[in-house]
């Protein structure tokens, strides 16, 4: 008989929402869910709430707002110590880790724990591919955390890795292209002594260096699937909080994006928060902007309240330093940020762009695949509670070659295109919805859905299909112009992929506390649990498989948590044959059609991990752990290869009290070392394929 795992939370000072630390709510995403949701609309007519930013013309047309009271916010509770050992003795007796499964996950499951350490299935090995620090670029020093600047972080690999890409090198044998996020930075663990109200402009800088992205070429073992950094290679790049971008796309040029330091709004200063991303079919990367918000000061506009951007100083007091990160001064710099960056890993040389096209809120990322004749289809999640997921239809046609005529034109795809936003609907009576994620009647959540067009870009202008606000106000405004079309307001919807083998598209629901809690909007089918702490996974089939089309059907495919809990759901596959997963956040398919899945957060009292999960076939639905975390860390990446799996570790060691002279984590280089967020590469000891 299994033993049970404690379904009772306890209250515990060291988490905060989804089982974060609270150091991680801090800097990653500024407190959050320690604030009212920004989307306070009832999503039938939002009227003036834009009336502060908007137009003249657009003002005329605004009318009253209709707003839902949000409930304050508070410290999540936490599950007792012993649920990560009961998880790890339910595993090792369920009767699945035996190494059988769907072909890609025939591994032994690992339980899960709390080591300190990256933890891999019996018969893999793993080596750590690059740290925070390490030299990339010429004339950049070996990393020495005590001597830390500007100028050597700027050439060295950033902090807090997330997405990461592979792509190939054509010539040059057992070599590839890394390219990799970095989401935020943690200055109580890079910078010993560090004073919170007191930063220097030195810390400041390097924490401008640390952000925005790396690109650099790794080479495979011949004999393995270790993979090791190559530096001062000629395609090795950093992108950061400083690097010149250009704007694209119908915002460009407009008066709500251009600043006294750029009176012609096409030219921004770095990228900043970049979560999860994509890798295009014409060999660029795309990365999203996130949490950009908390990075901004002084706010006043109810623009930027929807934004959920502050009216008093920031975390990091970057506006002592330099006056775009002070709205009082600079109004406009927080419009230049929420983008998807895309970046040409090909050329170090090329500057990188931000879509407006494809709107502004808090990008988790975007995945790219192709219409029948060509045209690209971009799926990006706004990571908030109670907003929106999207898509972004192109109306030009890739191009094949490697010319510079051909990959200009590429690079213009997000440029000309429909974006959308979800709306939702299920199919089963409302009262069978009871918030408690007991399955309605037919047995299964499952609806419709319809893409609603806001804006579509061409060659010759823009045009806004939302009534009461321009082009450039839907791109710039992107959550306001969801609000007014009514959206279907969901839980942190984060990473979006589409299968490659089945069309299929999968959207990761990481966890929404206040669900149904006070006058926040209560449970529906396609979100069917209040106080949603462990999230999960959405499946949407477009009409006749095809990407461009504005119908669609739903269901859900996962509803995590604890398999013995009954409101959790595995695609119809037996509860007992399944590891425990929580919070879902990025997501990846395998070469077979399995979707991997990256945890963040995870409140089952374990650390956060990768998961395997079958996506069709008898074993759909079959969910089996792959690796776990070191203390405090979250999954991110992932890549999976046919004899690789890429993880990038973030965060390691951030917990509540942490600090360099006081670390969580002995993680990657043991005791007395600084805690690094590195990239990690894992293989079977044995060379062959993962999974088989």
């Amino acid at each position: 008989m299994r033993k049970q795992l404690p379904l009772i939370m306890t209250p515990s000072s060291e988490t905060h929402s989804g089982g974060r630390s609270a150091l991680t709510c801090r800097f990653r995403c500024g407190d959050a869910c320690f604030h009212p949701a920004p989307n306070t609309s009832a999503n039938e007519y939002v009227g003036d709430v834009i009336a502060g930013a908007l137009s003249r013309r657009s003002m005329m047309r605004a009318a009253a707002v209709v707003t839902v009271a949000a409930a304050a916010g508070g410290a999540v509770a936490a599950p007792r110590a012993e649920a990560a050992e009961a998880a790890g003795q339910a595993v090792g007796k369920s009767g699945y880790g035996t190494g059988k499964g769907a072909r890609g996950l025939r591994f032994t499951a690992v339980a899960p724990n709390t080591a300190d350490t990256v933890t891999i299935p019996d018969g893999y090995k793993q080596n750590i591919v690059i740290r925070w620090g390490e030299p990339i670029l010429r004339g950049a020093p070996a990393f020495d955390p005590e001597k830390q600047t500007a100028a050597a972080q700027a050439g060295q690999f950033g902090y807090n890795n997330d997405f990461l890409s592979l792509l190939p090198l054509p010539g040059e044998h057992n070599r590839q292209i890394l390219v990799a996020n970095h989401e935020y930075t943690d200055e109580v663990l890079m910078f010993r002594g560090y004073d919170a109200a007191n930063p220097t402009r030195e810390q400041v800088e390097i924490a401008w260096a640390a952000h925005g992205l790396s690109a650099v070429v790794v080479e495979g073992d011949r004999r393995s699937g270790k993979l090791t950094a190559v530096p001062r290679h000629r395609l090795n790049r950093r992108v950061t909080a400083t690097t010149a971008f250009r704007l694209t796309g119908p915002a460009a040029g407009s008066d709500l994006v251009r600043t006294s330091a750029d009176p012609t709004g096409r030219k921004v200063l770095g990228t900043l928060n970049n979560c999860s991303g994509g890798t295009t079919p014409w060999g660029t990367t795309l990365h999203g902007e996130e949490n950009f918000n908390q990075y901004f000061a002084n706010a006043s506009r109810t623009t930027d309240k929807r934004y959920g951007i502050g009216t008093g100083a920031s975390e990091r007091k970057w506006e002592r330093f330099d006056k775009r990160f002070d709205l009082a001064q600079e109004p406009n710099e927080a419009h230049r940020f929420g983008y998807v960056v895309e970046l040409d890993p090909y050329d170090p040389d090329s500057t990188p762009r931000k879509h407006t096209a494809l709107g502004r809120f808090k990008h988790e990322g975007a995945t790219v695949r192709l219409t029948r004749d060509g045209r690209p289809v971009v799926y990006t999640g706004d990571d908030e509670r109670f907003d929106y997921f999207y898509k972004f239809v192109g109306t030009k046609r890739m191009k094949h070659g490697s010319s510079r005529a051909v990959r200009e034109h590429n690079l213009s795809l997000l440029d000309e295109g429909t974006l959308y936003v979800a709306k939702l609907t299920g199919d089963s009576p409302a009262i069978e919805i009871d918030g408690t994620g007991k399955l309605p009647g037919d047995g299964e959540f499952d609806g419709s859905g319809e893409w609603i067009p806001l804006v579509t870009a061409t060659a010759k202008g823009a045009v806004s299909h939302v009534e009461g606000m321009t082009a450039e106000e839907v791109c710039v405004f992107t959550r306001l112009a969801g609000d007014k079309v009514g959206a279907t307001k969901m839980d942190r919807p984060e990473d979006i992929e589409p299968n490659p083998h089945t069309g299929k598209v999968y959207v990761a629901l990481t966890n929404n506390s206040n669900r149904g809690v006070g006058t926040n909007a209560k449970a529906d089918e396609a979100n069917p649990r209040n106080a949603n702490k462990h999230g999960h996974v959405l499946e949407l089939t477009e009409r006749w498989n095809r990407a461009d089309s504005t119908r669609f059907a739903w269901s859900l495919f996962l509803v995590a948590g604890d398999p013995n809990d009954p409101a959790t759901y595995f695609a119809g596959f037996p509860k007992d044959k399944v590891s425990p997963i929580s919070c879902p956040d990025n997501v990846a398919f395998d070469p077979y059609g399995n979707l991997w899945i990256s945890t963040d957060g995870a409140q089952l009292g374990y650390h956060d991990g990768l998961f395997g999960v079958a996506t069709r076939g008898e074993r759909r639905g079959e969910l089996k752990q792959f690796l776990t975390m070191p203390n405090g860390a979250e999954t991110c990446g992932p890549v999976v290869q046919d004899r690789r799996v890429l993880v990038a570790v973030q965060h390691p060691g951030e917990v509540d009290g942490a600090t360099v002279d006081k670390p969580a984590s002995a993680w990657p280089d043991g005791p007395g070392k600084y805690v690094r967020p590195s990239v990690v590469a894992v293989w079977r000891a044995d060379g062959g394929d993962i999974g088989v």
